[in-house]
Formats: C-alpha cells, structure tokens, sequence
C-alpha cells in the first residue's frame, strides 16, 4: 500500500500563469510594478492564476492579467517558474514580464486594489518570499533591452 505522501507526490501539478506587471510612471516616467491585493488570501501578489483546460501558458498568463487588473499588456521575456504545494499538491506558476499598454483597474470579486509600486516598495510589500526573486529577473531583463 502506497503512504499518502506518495501519492500526493504523484498528482500533476497545479499549472497556472501570471505575469510581472510593469509601466513607466506617468508623473517621473520612474519604473513601477503592480501588486494585486487579494482580500481572501490577505496578500499581496503579482497577477496570476490556474490555467483552463488545454490553455497556453502564455495565453493564460494574459488573461488573468486582464481578469484582476484591467490592463492590457505587451509580454517580455518569460521570468523564472515558481514551485511551491497548495494544500499538498505541487503547483508550477510560470511568469513573463509584461509591459502595461494601456487599461483602467476595477475592483473584482479576487482583487480589491492594485497598486503601482517602484521596485524596492514592491519587494517589501510582497506577502510570499518566493515572489521577491521576480522583481530582480525582471530588472535583469529590462537592463539587456
């Protein structure tokens, strides 16, 4: 007989997308993030959630983006994929930067706020420690175009 921690091991992951937000500051043209507020989990994220059945992740990663901020975006270079268990289960989020082009945020049943960060105050509001990693790739990524 198979321990349960076997078997929790062997179901497929979780698959979900999201992206690293970023714009120009319309007041000093300085780089910002966006942070979502999720009021059910009480945390602060980047924009992301589960992939539909047989969704690309790319594509998935555009939606939620639109879903829980209201932004159109222009996605960059594909960030580095998080692995964490949700309830015991193994989840996979892959991340791209992603250039806001235009938008107006409402808040929804999952977000209540979004806020445009610089990149340090976006680091240190970030609820997860498995997030903060993402601010420096994107920085990375930026500083090559």
């Amino acid at each position: 007989m198979k321990s349960d921690a076997t078997a929790l091991t062997r179901k497929p992951p979780i698959r979900a997308a999201g992206c690293v937000l970023w714009r120009r500051s319309p007041i000093d043209g300085e780089l910002e993030l966006a942070l979502v507020h999720r009021p059910r989990y009480d945390d602060h994220s980047f924009p992301k959630g589960k992939l539909k059945r047989d969704e690309g992740a790319l594509a998935g990663a555009l939606r939620e983006v639109a879903e829980e901020t209201g932004m159109t975006c222009r996605p960059g270079a594909e960030l580095p994929t998080s692995h964490y268990c949700v309830n015991g289960r193994p989840k996979e989020v892959r991340y791209w930067a992603a250039e806001a082009t235009g938008g107006t945020f409402a808040p929804n049943d999952e977000v209540d706020r979004l806020e445009w960060l610089r990149p340090a105050a976006a680091r240190d509001r970030l609820t997860q420690e498995r997030d903060r990693p993402l601010v420096d790739a994107l920085l990375g990524t930026l500083e090559k175009d």
